[in-house]
């Protein structure tokens, strides 16, 4: 390819400083998955939205105060938020490849990360039983659509995280590997920074409504 300037001057760009071809891998899987994530927070901030409007539409049903507990809340929150830091430990350990250590800090996050999506199931499962369904009140059907949607994206997480520790044992830390742990990675601590969103939005201002 000829290297004629662009715009005729001496020095100026060339063609082929602007064709260099394709963009490595990496960078390319990180762009796409940062534009996942970034459509995902805009999911949550139409939730949240939605959630802040019709958080008083109660419909004579229950509201926040006599639905949530502040010791589960805060034993689900504790554990989401451990399981961000056995996270950042499993990833230090993909960095140093090592095998043994990667795997128990994938077992810890996911055993923490079960832990709070059987405490969220059991919230909505109690909530249920006393008659506080989604078709109960509009404040319930904005709860339980938040609500449920991360749960649902901390099960995508487990299953992920699950698939792809049977990856590393079978293929071990190849790029291909690698890049998809960092995208977990990237996942599950967005999970948590969308929790404590929740947290302060849904439960701490529930229970002081």
């Amino acid at each position: 390819m000829s290297t004629e300037a662009i715009f005729g001057a001496e020095g100026a760009i060339t063609v082929d400083a602007i064709y260099e071809g394709p963009a490595p891998k990496r960078i390319v899987v990180a762009y796409g998955f940062w534009i996942f994530l970034l459509s995902d927070i805009v999911l949550f901030s139409a939730l949240f939205a939605t959630y802040a409007v019709l958080v008083h539409a109660t419909a004579g049903g229950p509201d926040g105060v006599q639905l949530f507990s502040q010791t589960r809340i805060a034993i689900e929150t504790g554990c989401l938020l451990a399981s961000s830091y056995t996270c950042g430990l499993m990833w230090m350990a993909i960095g140093a490849r090592n095998p043994a250590a990667t795997y128990l800090g994938a077992a810890v996050t996911f055993v923490l990360g079960a832990a709070f999506l059987a405490l969220e199931i059991r919230e909505f499962a109690g909530m249920i039983a006393a008659g506080a369904t989604p078709q109960r009140s509009a404040f319930l059907s904005a709860f339980f659509t938040l609500v449920g949607s991360h749960g649902a994206h901390v099960t995508l997480g487990l299953i992920w995280l699950t698939v792809m520790m049977a990856q590393v044992a079978t293929k071990g830390f190849v790029a291909a590997v690698t890049r998809r742990l960092a995208c977990f990675s990237l996942f599950w601590h967005a999970l948590d920074i969308i929790w404590v969103g929740i947290f302060t939005v849904v439960y701490l201002m529930g229970i002081r409504t």
